[in-house]
């Protein structure tokens, strides 16, 4: 599965503003903004959406460390598999495995009766994540473009 694939290339972000004292539904609220500037989640699922999103928090945290991290959640609201990146350049708590802060947001949303394709995605992202370089490549993107370019040439390269 390639990342092009599902990540919304207009739900990109190399700016998301969150104060020091942001929580992860703030957090999770400007990611769907981001599906929804991009049209790929409507207004009025919204709140349901994030609702979903932050029950699979209270899960355990989707901060696998690193600085990244992956929320993610099923929902009827969505036929298809989308994505949404996002760079928070001064980084944020997100309870994190690693207690550190979280920089890169890579927000997955599915239908709720797609359990491979979101288990694949889930895995693509991750092992495409562990390469600091690439993170760090990804952190100082100067705009979306450059984002979008830097993640699609390594999905490309690696797959």
């Amino acid at each position: 599965m390639n990342i092009r694939e599902f990540l919304q290339e207009r739900a990109v972000s190399v700016e998301l503003k969150v104060g020091a004292q942001a929580t992860k539904a703030d957090i999770i609220e400007q990611l769907v903004g981001l599906l929804v500037s991009a049209g790929a989640i409507r207004d009025k699922d919204v709140s349901r959406l994030v609702q979903t999103l932050l029950n699979r928090e209270a899960l355990g945290s989707t901060g696998i460390g690193q600085g990244v991290a992956i929320p993610h959640g099923k929902t009827d609201t969505v036929s298809k598999l989308i994505g949404a990146l996002a760079v928070c350049r001064q980084g944020v708590k997100f309870d994190s495995l690693d207690g550190e802060p979280v920089y890169l947001f890579f927000l997955l949303v599915a239908p709720e009766d797609s359990a491979g394709p979101h288990l694949k995605a889930l895995a693509r992202i991750s092992r495409l994540l562990k390469d600091k370089h690439f993170r760090d490549s990804l952190r100082t993107a100067k705009d979306a473009s450059t984002l979008l370019k830097t993640i699609f040439d390594e999905d490309e390269r690696r797959h």
